[in-house]
């Protein structure tokens, strides 16, 4: 098969398309025939070699997939060769084939067609399993879609892939949902998703304006992937008994804390990533995707944003439109 292949760490001219070995299932796994995967920021640090791709996974890039089953493992007993699915990986979307554990694979939802259902696996187990799952974000309460990053600048990030569907999704579940971009366009469509407090980050100041739309209470849950520069102000953002849960670190690593500083509000603060859980526990998340996530999409509250589709031979070119933060919602890859 043709696979995109990181030829060494680097800038986006390392990825090239080359003949790579078929992937080979074990027992409990199938093999997809990849219709389209999505860019994540994850595949851009596995790159640049800062993400290395956990044992046993493939080691292309890409961390979800759509596609059509061509043959399962002899302990698969809910998939068969023919099924249309989705799944989360652990990597190898950027490829033709992928094998991938039968407990990591969804149906596509229905409305949706099988190329845009591969929008869905990793924002959808992100979301769920951190904000919902864990955090506990319930109806009633405000949550802040807290993403902004250093290379592509998308403060709080309400208009990247997990940005345009956590605002979906909050709504559905009958939150507020606060959110921040740099640009009227990126607000404008993060508006129309159904954000209820739009905020440019470089005209205003959010913990200012999150404290304004609160009465001086701050929110609910934060999801961050900042980590360390917005530690504070984060903390600074959240109302009495408040969660932040840290996905990433592109604001750096390591903060100081007054610990004190949790006591006076009750704050919880967690930190988790998802690629490299246990086969077990995204087994889990992912049946409670399915079952949470998969009847808002099919009745068509969630849908997919993808902002472009492009062959896979073009990771290169998809990889520096990713970095640019030009793009609106997720970039696609077809073999």
């Amino acid at each position: 098969m043709k696979a995109i292949v990181i030829t060494q760490p680097g800038s986006p001219e390392v990825l090239q398309l080359q003949e790579v070995e078929d992937p080979q299932i074990k027992d409990d796994e199938v093999l997809i025939k990849v219709e389209a995967t999505a860019l994540n920021r994850a595949d851009t640090l596995q790159r640049k070699g800062s993400y290395p791709p956990p044992k046993g996974a493939s080691p292309y890039p890409g961390l979800e997939c759509s596609g059509t089953i061509l043959s399962v493992g002899k302990n698969v007993s809910r998939w068969k060769v023919g099924d249309q699915v989705c799944a989360l990986l652990g990597g190898g979307g950027y490829a033709e084939k992928v094998a991938v554990p039968a407990g990591q694979v969804l149906p596509v939802p229905s409305g949706v067609s099988l190329k845009d259902a591969a929008a869905f696996p990793e924002v959808a187990c992100t979301v769920w399993s951190t904000v919902f799952m864990t955090s506990h974000l319930s109806p009633g309460e405000s949550f802040l879609v807290d993403f902004c990053s250093i290379s592509y600048s998308d403060v709080h990030g309400g208009s990247s892939g997990i940005g345009t569907f956590a605002i979906q999704m909050g709504k559905c579940q009958g939150v507020r949902v606060f959110v921040t971009a740099g640009s009227e366009e990126k607000l404008a469509v993060c508006k129309d998703l159904g954000a209820d407090v739009c905020i440019n980050y470089k005209t205003e100041d959010f913990v200012a304006r999150v404290k304004e739309e609160t009465g001086g209470k701050g929110v609910d849950v934060i999801l961050d992937c900042m980590g360390a520069s917005y530690f504070q102000r984060n903390l600074g953002s959240l109302n009495i008994d408040g969660r932040l849960f840290i996905i990433g670190t592109q604001g750096g690593a390591k903060t100081e804390l007054n610990i004190t500083s949790l006591f006076a509000k009750r704050l919880t603060v967690q930190a988790a990533g998802l690629r490299s859980r246990s086969t077990e526990n995204k087994a889990l998340i992912v049946s409670e995707v399915e079952k949470n996530v998969w009847p808002a999409i099919a009745v068509g509250k969630v849908k997919p944003v993808i902002y472009k589709y492009l062959p896979l031979c073009e990771a290169a070119e998809a990889h520096q439109l990713m970095e640019s933060s030009q793009h609106i919602g997720k970039i696609m890859l077809v073999p």
